[in-house]
Formats: structure tokens, sequence, C-alpha cells
């Protein structure tokens, strides 16, 4: 598929989703926003990527949210309705196409991560920032509130608290104080952003794709759940991912001492 707001490239298993709109600090548009799903899906669907790559054109920015602009010119009513579909269940925005991505994904963060931007990044499950990143949910300061998933998810990651000072004062963190609370796990000078990402991208994938996907849904799902509900989910995935020819493979290995050749079955 051609895409024209983005950039979907394959790579040693990895897929890399670049926003492409560097001239408008790659703000989110309806067309890049539709283009972002079918790069979710795309990567989602192909069995040679197991694991997908975020990150923004150019040195400004990840991205500076959804393009205002184009939000300015558009009929409000109209809006509502599109927000309306959006937020129904399984609707297709581009943070629920993100977050439903069975694969680990890693979001590269540099420069301005702010508004849609940020939400993008909340749904990756690594985020890593070069120490020129500035991060935050502005809305409030445009008379709107963060709306894909940004009150909640920011919430879930560094705390109630200190996302109602982010959120309620619209204020930009830095990346110090991103990795300070949690927000980001890795903090590295720019030019080391893309190599550290690969790095980190290769120490994931030395796990099996099956472990892989059902740890990471063990740790979304179970966190929802009271402790014992949660042990029964994992319980369950463990017991399924038992039953795997990679189950049998890592053990094998391990005791040949060699690399697992995974089959992700």
């Amino acid at each position: 598929m051609e895409y024209r707001n983005i950039i979907y490239e394959t790579k040693d298993q990895i897929a890399w989703i670049t926003l492409n709109r560097p001239e408008a600090m790659n703000a989110i548009n309806q067309e890049m926003s539709g283009e972002i799903v079918s790069a979710c899906r795309q990567a989602e669907e192909d069995k040679e990527v197991r694991l997908v790559i975020f990150r923004g054109a150019g040195e400004r920015a990840f991205s500076a949210g959804a393009d205002l602009k184009e939000r300015a010119r558009s009929d409000s009513s109209s809006f509502i309705e599109r927000r309306q579909v959006k937020i129904s269940p399984g609707a297709n925005t581009q943070t629920l196409a993100v977050a439903a991505i069975t694969k680990p994904t890693i979001a590269l963060i540099r420069g301005y991560a702010v508004g849609g931007g940020l939400e993008i990044c909340l749904c990756c499950d690594i985020r890593i920032a070069a120490d020129d990143a500035k991060m935050g949910l502005p809305e409030v300061r445009r008379g709107i509130i963060p709306g894909s998933g940004g009150t909640q998810r920011l919430a879930r990651i560094v705390g109630r608290a200190k996302a109602l000072e982010i959120c309620l004062t619209g204020e930009l963190v830095n990346a110090a104080e991103a990795y300070r609370i949690g927000l980001v796990h890795r903090l590295v000078r720019p030019e080391e952003l893309i190599p550290v990402g690969e790095q980190f991208a290769q120490s994931l994938l030395k796990g099996a794709p099956l472990s892989l996907r059902f740890t990471k849904e063990a740790i979304y799902v179970g966190s929802e759940l009271p402790l014992d509900e949660a042990l029964r989910v994992e319980a369950d995935l463990s017991a399924l991912v038992a039953t795997t020819e990679d189950s049998k493979e890592g053990p094998r290995a391990f005791a040949e001492k060699r690399e697992p050749a995974w089959k992700g079955k």
C-alpha cells in the first residue's frame, strides 16, 4: 500500500512506522490517521514482522498532535459526529490501532510528543526518548480534552496525581522529568535514539513470538483485574503457550547451548 503521510518499512523482522509530515511537526490530520490504522493492520498481519517501532520524521517532533489547522476548518457538529463514531466499540482510531497490535511496540521520541502524538506513544509497550524530548497533553489550553486515551493511559502509567497535574496544567514535561516519573523507559542522546531503539528491539526479538505476545496480553489484561482473576488469566495463557512447538525448542536449545530457532507456533 502507498502512503502519503507516513513511511512504512520492514527490516530484520521489524516494521518501522514513521509519521512523515516534518514540515507540520508530524501533526496528525485525518488522512494520516487513516494511514496509521492501515499500517498497524499491515504490521499485525505480516507474519514476517515480529516487532513494530514508531517514530517521527525530522528532528523537531515525534508528533505535535492533531492538525489544529484542519480541525479549525472543520464544522464542529461534523467533528462531534466523527467522535461519536470513533469512540464506539471496535472503532478504528490511530490509538486503538496501535494498542491493538499484539506484537511488541516501541516509540522513539525526539522533540515534541504532545496531544495525539503522546497518545500514540502511550499505546506503545516501550518508550525511549532523546534528551531533547518534550511531552504533554495541552488540550485544556485549546478548549478541548485528550480524547484518544490520553487521560486514561497516562494515569495508568504515571499515576493519577501526576496525570492530573500534566493534563490540568497543560504544561509540557521535559525528557528528564518524563524518565523520573516513569513516562519513558530509557533516556538517550538524540544521535543514540535510533541505535538504542534497534538494540532494544533486538533484545526483545530473542524471545519466542508467542511468548512475547501472551506475556504482553497477560500484563495488560491482568493489570485491570483483581489479583485472583489475573492469576487465572496468566495460568490459562501459560498453559496455552506450553502446547506450542517453541515451548519445546527453548529448553532444547538451552540444553544444547545454542540459539533457539523460533517458529512462532
